[in-house]
């Protein structure tokens, strides 16, 4: 079953046709998600409920090095994917390697796109198109003391 939560870019337009004819309400999110922790479980929880079907963009291991540096990410991109896409608030992952998740917004075309609650609205990429097709941007607040950075200071890592 976890397999059939991970897609490949050239499966995920056939999907997306399908949930749209089904009237299912898309969210969408993106993160690296590297060191699954409570903090990334809650803010999954949470973007799912905005909808019927959570789709998330995630972070090739180059993309992630690129803005996080050498040392990250911790966990291999398919390491990262399967992890997610066994959560039950997950219902599909796909992998992006972009510098942001703009064509992977404009493929989707969510109902609902969702981002941390650090973001601010206007920096949030595709929230512009998303609102333009008549969807919503949700900003989700983080649980306090829990973030990746938090566990590899404690690890001595970062």
């Amino acid at each position: 079953m976890i397999a059939k939560k991970i897609l490949s870019l050239p499966k995920l337009s056939p999907l997306v046709a399908s949930l749209k004819h089904q009237k299912k309400k898309i969210v969408f999110t993106n993160g690296t998600f590297d060191i699954l922790h409570l903090g990334h479980v809650t803010y999954l929880e949470k973007a799912r409920a905005h909808g019927d079907v959570l789709i998330v963009g995630v972070n090739t291991d180059r993309s992630v090095k690129s803005y996080k540096g050498p040392t990250r990410p911790i966990n291999h991109e398919n390491d990262r994917l399967r992890v997610l896409a066994a959560l039950e608030s997950v219902s599909y992952v796909v992998l992006f390697s972009d510098p942001t998740p703009l064509q992977l917004i404009l493929k989707i075309r969510p109902d609902v796109l969702v981002k941390g609650g650090d973001w601010k609205k206007n920096q949030i990429v595709g929230a512009h198109e998303v609102e333009g097709w008549g969807g919503k941007v949700k900003r989700i607040s983080f649980v306090k003391n829990r973030s990746t950075t938090l566990v590899l200071k404690k690890l001595g890592i970062e």
